[in-house]
C-alpha cells in the first residue's frame, strides 16, 4: 500500500526499484515530442530506479495503425503507449489498452489525478467507466495577436471610424474577418497580413470542428446516426473559412504548423489561432536550443497578446495521453513509469521544457510561480490556457475516428480547390454514413452518445 506522506512520484520510484536492470519500451510520437523521454524523463527515470527506457518513434499519422498492429501481433514489444485521445475508444474496445484503475488505487494516484484540468481529465481518460490513459498534454487552440498593432493610435482611429469599435481581440468570427481584412488592407504594403494559420487540411479540419460546433452544428442526428455535418452551420463555416484566406498570406491553404509559425514570428501577421508552443516561441522562450533551430528568431517578443479564439470554445485539438499496452510483459513497471511521468512533480518540469511540445495540463501548471516567471507575459499566457481548457471542445471521438477525419480532410482539400461548400459537405456526410453503416449503426450510436455526454463535446 502507498506510504502515507509520500508524493505519487516518489511512490512510483520506490515501487519500481525492484525492476532495476530491465528495459521498458515506449511508443512515442516522432520528432520534438520524443525528446522528452529520450533526453529528459527517460534518463532521469533510469537514474532514479535503474529501469531503462527504450523509445520507438513513429510519425503521428501512423501511430494509431502501428499501435493496433502491435496489439494484434501479440508480441508484446511495446509497454507504454502515447495515445491521442480521439483513438482511445477504438483502442480500448479492441482490447489494446490495459485498464489502469487497479494500479491507480494500489499506488495511491487517484487524488493526484484530480488536479488534471477537468477538460482533459473528464474528456480524455476514460471509456465505459474505466480509466485507460492519463491526460499528458494540454493541447488547446488559442488566439495570438499583435498587441503593438492593436494599440497603434492611427490604426485604432481608422478602425473606430469604420466600425465604431476599438481594435481588440475578436469575440466573433465576423469580427475576426473584419479586423483581418482591415489590417491587410492597411499594412499589406508593409508586408503584414491580418492573420495566418495552418491551413493544411491535416490541421485545419480541427479548426473547422471547433467553429462548426460554436455555430450550433451537430455532427450526427442522435437517433438515426445520419451525418448532419452538411447542415447550414457547416456550409456557413466552410464558406467563411475560404473567404478569410483572402486576407491571409498567399498559399495559406497549404501552410503547415511550421510555415504559419514562421510567418507570425517574422512579424508578417497580426493574428493566428494555434497551439500553446506558439506562445512560448513567440516570446523567444527556449528557442536558443539546438533542436529548435527550425524556429525563426522571434521579431515580436514582448508584443504578443493571448486570448480565447472567437466563439470562446476553443478546440482541444489532438492532445496526448499515456497508457499501458495490454500485451506488455512489464505492465506494473510500465504503469509506475507513467504515474511518475504524469505526476504533479515530474510533469511540471516536463511542460517547461521548451523543445518537447508537452503543454500545461494541470491546474497547478497554470498557477505555477516558476512557470509564470519564465518570460514577462508568461502569467497571462498560462491564465489564457487555463481559461481555454475550462471551456474547450475536444475532438470527435468514435469507433474508426480516423476514417471520419480522413473524409473531412479530403473535404477541406476540395474547399481550398474552389468547389462548392454544400456539394463538398454533402459528399462528406455521405462518406460518414457509409462508415457508420460499416461499423454498425447501433454500435456507433452508443459510442457517439458516450462522447456527446461529456462536458467538452458541445458548447454548454
Amino acid at each position: 500500500m502507498p506510504v502515507f506522506g509520500q508524493s505519487a512520484a516518489q511512490r512510483a520510484v520506490d515501487a519500481a526499484k525492484k525492476y532495476a536492470g530491465i528495459t521498458i519500451t515506449i511508443h512515442w510520437q516522432a520528432g520534438l515530442q520524443s525528446l522528452d523521454p529520450k533526453e529528459f524523463s527517460g534518463p532521469l527515470w533510469e537514474k532514479l530506479t535503474g529501469v531503462k527506457v527504450r523509445v520507438v518513434e513513429t510519425p503521428l499519422p501512423e501511430m494509431f495503425v502501428k499501435t493496433l498492429q502491435d496489439f494484434r501481433a501479440g508480441t508484446g514489444t511495446l509497454d507504454v503507449l502515447d495515445v491521442t485521445p480521439a483513438w482511445l475508444p477504438d483502442l480500448a474496445q479492441a482490447g489494446a489498452l490495459e485498464p489502469l484503475d487497479p494500479y491507480i488505487d494500489r499506488f495511491g494516484y487517484r487524488d493526484e489525478l484530480k488536479s488534471i484540468a477537468p477538460a482533459f481529465r473528464d474528456n480524455w481518460m476514460t471509456y465505459s467507466g474505466r480509466t485507460y490513459g492519463f491526460a499528458d498534454d494540454g493541447d488547446v487552440l488559442i488566439l495570438y495577436y499583435r498587441k503593438d498593432l492593436f494599440a497603434d493610435r492611427q490604426l485604432n482611429a481608422e478602425f473606430r471610424a469604420r466600425s465604431g469599435r476599438d481594435l481588440a481581440p475578436p469575440a466573433t468570427w465576423d469580427q475576426f474577418a473584419e479586423i483581418g481584412a482591415f489590417i491587410t488592407e492597411r499594412l499589406k504594403k508593409d508586408g503584414v497580413y491580418g492573420a495566418t494559420y495552418a491551413g493544411d487540411p491535416s490541421i485545419s479540419h480541427y479548426l473547422f470542428q471547433e467553429r462548426f460546433r460554436d455555430a450550433g452544428g451537430r455532427f450526427f442526428d442522435e437517433r438515426s446516426m445520419r451525418a448532419t455535418i452538411n447542415s447550414a452551420a457547416g456550409v456557413n463555416v466552410f464558406t467563411a473559412m475560404r473567404n478569410e484566406n483572402r486576407f491571409m498570406p498567399p498559399g495559406v491553404e497549404k501552410f503547415t504548423f511550421a510555415e504559419s509559425l514562421a510567418v507570425l514570428l517574422s512579424g508578417q501577421a497580426a493574428m493566428t489561432v494555434s497551439w500553446p508552443p506558439v506562445g512560448r516561441w513567440a516570446a523567444g522562450y527556449g528557442t536558443d536550443e539546438k533542436v529548435l533551430a527550425f524556429v525563426p528568431k522571434s521579431k515580436i517578443a514582448g508584443k504578443v497578446g493571448y486570448a480565447l479564439p472567437p466563439g470562446h470554445h476553443p478546440q482541444l485539438a489532438i492532445g496526448h495521453c499515456v497508457s499501458v499496452s495490454s500485451n506488455s510483459k512489464n505492465k506494473e513497471v510500465a504503469y509506475l513509469f507513467i504515474q511518475w511521468l504524469n505526476s504533479e512533480e515530474t510533469s511540471l518540469k516536463r511542460v517547461q521544457l521548451p523543445y518537447t511540445l508537452r503543454d500545461p495540463f494541470r491546474t497547478s501548471h497554470f498557477a505555477s510561480p516558476e512557470y509564470r516567471s519564465r518570460w514577462p507575459d508568461a502569467g497571462q499566457y498560462l491564465s489564457t490556457l487555463g481559461e481555454a481548457a475550462s471551456v474547450g471542445l475536444f475532438d470527435l471521438s468514435l469507433i474508426q475516428t480516423d476514417k471520419y477525419e480522413e473524409a473531412l480532410r479530403r473535404g477541406m482539400s476540395r474547399l481550398w480547390a474552389g468547389e462548392d461548400p454544400q456539394t463538398i459537405l454533402n459528399d462528406v456526410a455521405s462518406e460518414w454514413d457509409t462508415i457508420t453503416e460499416r461499423v454498425g449503426v447501433d454500435k456507433q450510436r452508443a459510442a457517439y452518445a458516450a462522447w456527446a455526454s461529456k462536458r467538452g463535446a458541445y458548447p454548454r
